[in-house]
């Protein structure tokens, strides 16, 4: 069977590629540029004998998604900026218990209700820093319309594998655009389901790490086993604990599930930097007017070459530090004052000058701007 080629959106490439996954649940709240995820979504779960609900706001929408994949559902939400303020608390929850979730921001511009129909990309350190506490996530980023369906059955492979919130963090270019895609056949596609217990009913504890691995078999409600979820700081029988040292086990083993797997969760792409002495970092849309822009500057002379991270999240320290050894000087570009920025200057400081440029004024950066930007450092 040839693969299906169809022109897509990238919100309905979100909805595609969840349902390709096995998501079977989806809550949300209208909000925009993300409302046709939901929409979509309640046309399309029914047909596959899923469930689409409306909740009263995006907290009780993210609640509802840990209820469901408590029960064994693969389960999603999509949001942006005011929402995925008012999710974060339920986010937190769902890192704590070890709730495989995902949640789609398509990014638009802030704070509080900003530019509801521009785009953004200031979202990158409320991705990693948006619910209180240390705990671990995973944030991806798309460039494309095809790459959006490819990174959402991802998101849920790695929400599933680890046990952990992970969020799509799309802006409005890439959530509205439409691009030709070609769907690959399901046989095709590499999807993970969550590990199940194996102990026997009366052993059975919800949080016990078997065979040394640091991320613990799930059961669901409904089944045979009993178990208890709290947001707490809890033991491995799943219920709270007040010990000191119940609760640095157990944080440290939240965060160190993720940074053992970086070299299986750590997605990236280069373009033309083999010889290049300057690197451009960019990521979601505002790459595509990058790798642009370094076409431009390479007709002109000039040694340039992207680095575009497509995980944002846990943080390419490795990579951009190597980076940073090869060139002379970095650019970050992106749709904000530098968030991701101060995480690249971190890194690479040592071995290269790091300069940025960014906006927030509701507009694309274009690469006529970022070749400006190269031409004066």
């Amino acid at each position: 069977m040839s693969n299906h080629i169809k022109l897509m959106q990238g919100n309905e490439a979100c909805v595609e590629g969840a349902i390709a996954a096995g998501m079977r649940f989806f809550a949300g709240y209208p909000i925009t540029p993300s409302t046709e995820i939901a929409e979509i979504s309640a046309q399309r779960l029914p047909r596959v004998g899923g469930k689409f609900i409306q909740m009263e706001d995006e907290i009780g929408s993210m609640a509802a998604v840990i209820g469901a994949s408590l029960t064994g559902l693969k389960a999603m939400t999509a949001t942006s900026g005011p929402g995925f303020s008012l999710k974060q608390e339920n986010i937190g929850y769902a890192a704590i218990a070890e709730v495989p979730c995902v949640i789609i921001n398509v990014q638009r511009g802030g704070p509080s209700t900003g530019l509801p129909t521009s785009p953004a990309q200031g979202d990158i350190m409320q991705a990693k820093w948006g619910t209180h506490g240390d705990h671990p996530v995973i944030a991806l980023s798309p460039s494309s319309v095809r790459e959006t369906f490819d990174l959402t059955i991802k998101a849920f492979n790695y929400a599933e594998k680890y046990r952990v919130p992970v969020i799509m963090l799309m802006d409005e270019v890439i959530g509205h655009m439409r691009e030709k895609v070609e769907i690959p056949n399901r046989e095709d596609l590499e999807v993970i389901d969550r590990k199940k217990p194996t102990s026997g009913l009366v052993d059975y504890k919800p949080y016990r790490i078997e065979d040394g691995e640091l991320v613990p078999p799930m059961a669901e409600y409904g089944g045979e086993y009993r178990f208890h979820v709290t947001g707490l700081v809890h033991d491995e029988t799943g219920f709270p604990s007040n010990t000191p040292k119940v609760a640095e086990s157990l944080i440290k083993r939240l965060i160190k599930k993720i940074d053992d797997n970086k070299k299986d969760i750590f997605l990236y792409e280069e373009y033309k930097l083999e010889d290049a002495e300057i690197a451009l970092i960019s990521f979601g849309s505002t790459a595509r007017s990058a790798k642009s822009a370094v076409d431009m500057a390479r007709a002109e002379g000039i040694k340039v070459g992207l680095f575009r991270p497509i995980t944002i999240w846990p943080f390419l320290d490795t990579e951009i530090e190597q980076l940073a050894k090869k060139v002379n000087k970095i650019i970050t570009v992106e749709m904000n004052l530098g968030q991701y920025a101060i995480e690249v200057e971190r890194k690479a400081c040592k071995y290269a000058h790091v300069d940025k440029y960014g906006k927030l004024n509701g507009e694309l950066i274009t690469p006529d701007e970022i070749l400006k930007k190269i031409k004066e450092v």
